[in-house]
């Protein structure tokens, strides 16, 4: 009996869809940054033995200030030098005297070793070694079509040229106070309260303004990635990261739902409503047409300074509210004929009755929104009728949800699936 056409069309975009994230798979630099003990190198020997990464280092073995990378360098020291016919260099390696650096190091001057298995990055292959991060930076520029990782740039001046790059990806990892002391324990002998002051230097900085601006709170602002390893075993903290999926090609450059709703995020951030924020992006082939955010009408007074006394409470409900919405003010700002066909509409929050109506009238076919709002049923319900596609995306989760984990307020799957918005 042959297959029809219409039941082949989900499993051929599937299959479609996973090839084109294979080929979009694009090599990265990867920086690792973080507390002590939280598993920065267990994140490091993760990239290595299981994506193919390399591990790159810095030794400077004139400083004083020897940091993390001698930690690391330490623990790694019984390594062999690297070799590798994918990566075309004519570097030098350096030598390094392990004995010399280990008088400098201090009490908890092994590494952020992996939770909860100590020492497993012995068993991590051979590393590149440069002399500092300018020699780092050229090779990993010219090299960019190979995958690194390191954890020595945990400088705000180390990190700073490397952010230029567009295969740069930060990422930060921490763990729960007691946790590392716990895993510092099993390998050194320190009280906490020693250990609470060190971890207060690593993530504060020092009384001088050098220390702070280089301190890990500093870094916060630079970050991509936050990972949080409270877990129990190396085979959880595994899966967590497989589930981050750290080589998405959407860590480095967002695609467009996630670009569109940052942009209704910051329009948002505009709104002088005093009973929520709500920002809304109308675009069409991936241009914006308009923004607008909630809020008094134009020459009266803002709605936070008592322009509206339906929102701030100061007649009951007894008076209309005279705000328009961010969804509103878009429309009103783009127009039927800009709109044009295939119009989207993103707006951080999910649209009321009313304005659901006017995004139908003006022709939008596609509503793509994030935090849920009380009357989302409804709304969802006068979309499916006048064949509106209705979406949920969520930032938190960098993709879009799956129909199954949207509240059943999705239309047809594969549909939505054809509507979605990729990179060029």
């Amino acid at each position: 009996m042959p297959i029809r056409r219409s039941k082949l069309r989900p499993v051929v975009f599937t299959l479609f869809s996973s090839l084109s994230q294979c080929l979009r798979r694009i090599a990265m630099f990867v920086a690792i940054v973080g507390t002590r003990f939280s598993g920065k190198s267990s994140i490091e020997d993760y990239l290595v033995t299981s994506k193919g990464f390399t591990s790159v280092r810095i030794i400077q073995s004139t400083s004083n200030d020897l940091g993390d990378f001698e930690e690391m360098l330490e623990v790694r020291s019984q390594r062999s030098e690297f070799s590798s016919n994918r990566v075309n260099t004519s570097l030098p390696l350096l030598k390094t005297d392990t004995t010399t650096i280990s008088k400098h190091l201090s009490f908890l001057s092994m590494s952020p070793l992996p939770s909860p298995g100590p020492m497993s990055m012995l068993r991590t292959p051979q590393t590149l070694c440069f002399s500092d991060s300018l020699e780092l930076l050229k090779f990993s520029t010219e090299n960019w079509r190979e995958n690194f990782v390191t954890s020595d740039l945990y400088t705000r001046d180390l990190i700073t040229p490397f952010i230029r790059r567009p295969f740069f990806l930060l990422v930060s990892c921490d763990a729960p106070l007691l946790d590392r002391y716990s895993r510092a324990k099993s390998v050194i002998n320190v009280s906490l309260e020693e250990f609470i002051a060190d971890d207060d230097c690593v993530v504060f900085g020092t009384g001088s303004p050098a220390s702070r601006t280089n301190s890990l709170r500093n870094l916060s602002e630079l970050v991509n990635i936050q990972i949080t390893n409270s877990f129990e075993s190396m085979r959880d903290f595994h899966a967590h990261l497989n589930e981050i999926d750290l080589l998405h090609p959407e860590h480095l450059r967002p695609g467009w739902d996630a670009y569109f709703m940052t942009l209704a995020s910051l329009a948002s951030r505009r709104s002088n409503c005093m009973k929520r924020r709500v920002g809304a992006i109308i675009v069409r082939e991936n241009r914006v047409l308009a923004s607008g955010y909630n809020g008094t009408p134009r020459g009266l007074k803002n709605c936070n300074e008592g322009g509206c006394d339906h929102c701030n409470g100061t007649q009951g409900k007894t008076t209309e509210c005279v705000c328009l919405h961010a969804e509103e003010n878009a429309l009103l700002e783009a127009g039927r004929e800009r709109m044009g066909k295939d119009a989207v509409l993103y707006c951080n929050t999910c649209p009321c009755l009313k304005c659901t109506v006017k995004i139908i009238q003006t022709g939008v076919k596609i509503v793509v929104y994030n935090l849920t709002y009380k009357v989302d049923d409804a709304s969802a319900a006068l979309f499916r009728e006048a064949g509106v596609v209705l979406r949920r995306y969520d930032p938190n989760t960098r993709f879009r949800l799956t129909p199954t984990e949207d509240d059943g307020l999705l239309l047809d799957p594969p549909k939505l699936d054809r509507q979605t918005n990729t990179s060029p």
